[in-house]
C-alpha cells in the first residue's frame, strides 16, 4: 500500500472483487511538509449493492474534494511496509495496518458536496516521466452502524485508497477503491490492492483549487 510506483493495467475480475497490480519498487517521494492543496474531482461509481447493504443509496455520481495538508514522512511509510512484509497472514496483515494507520497523525481531508470530511492518513506523489505528477492517497473508511452490527463481508475490506495523475496544469483523472484489503505477493514483490466492488469508481475532471 505505502511504497507504490506506477499502477499497471492489469485488471483481473474475481467474483465480484477487482484485483490491481502496483509496483513496490520506485524509490519515494521527497516529503514536503508545508505543501498544502486543494482538488476537486467527478466520481463516477457504476457499481450496484442490493438495497438495505452497506452502500445501497451510495450515489452514482458525485462531486468530491480533497486537500492534502502534508505529505507522509519516510518513517510512516516504513513503518506501514514493515507490517505489510513481515505479516504472513492476509487478514492480520490487514487488521496490522489499519490499527496502525488510524494511529497515524492525518495527512488532510476527503468529502463528497454537503458531507463531513473523512479524514486521509496517508498522501504520497512522485514525478511522472512526461511531467506532471502522481498522487496517492488512503485511509481507512467509515463503517456505518449496520455494517458494524451484521458484519457482512464488506467489514474485511477496510481501506480507501486513490490514485490519480496530474498534468503540468494540476488537472487529471484518477479511480478510487473505496472498500479495500491489501495482499502482498512475495513472489513478485508486488502490492495487490483487491477491490471488493467490481469496479473502481471513476475520477474525472480532476481539478486543483489553489
Amino acid at each position: 500500500m505505502f511504497d507504490v510506483g506506477r499502477m499497471t493495467p492489469r485488471v483481473v475480475f474475481a467474483g465480484v472483487a477487482t484485483v490491481i497490480a502496483l509496483a513496490t519498487t520506485i524509490p519515494a517521494p521527497s516529503a514536503q511538509d508545508a505543501a498544502v492543496e486543494e482538488f476537486t474531482a467527478f466520481a463516477i461509481n457504476t457499481n450496484r449493492r442490493p438495497s438495505g447493504g452497506p452502500g445501497a443509496a451510495r450515489p452514482t455520481t458525485a462531486m468530491l474534494t480533497f486537500r492534502i495538508e502534508r505529505w507522509s514522512t519516510d518513517e510512516e511509510r516504513e513503518s506501514l511496509n514493515a507490517i505489510m512484509k513481515e505479516e504472513t497472514n492476509v487478514n492480520r496483515m490487514n487488521d496490522a495496518l489499519l490499527r496502525a494507520l488510524q494511529r497515524l497523525p492525518r495527512v488532510g481531508w476527503i468529502r463528497e458536496t454537503q458531507t463531513l470530511a473523512w479524514d486521509l492518513r496517508y498522501a504520497q506523489q512522485s514525478p511522472l516521466p512526461e511531467g506532471g505528477r502522481r498522487i496517492v492517497l488512503g485511509t481507512d473508511r467509515p463503517i456505518g452502524m449496520w455494517e458494524a452490527r451484521n458484519q457482512p463481508r464488506t467489514i474485511d475490506y477496510p481501506f480507501t485508497i486513490l490514485e490519480f495523475r496530474l498534468d503540468k496544469d494540476n488537472q487529471g483523472e484518477g479511480k478510487m477503491l473505496a472498500d479495500t484489503r491489501l495482499i502482498f505477493n512475495r513472489d513478485t514483490n508486488t502490492l495487490v490492492l483487491e477491490n471488493y466492488d467490481i469496479s473502481p469508481v471513476r475520477l474525472n475532471q480532476i481539478r486543483r483549487r489553489n
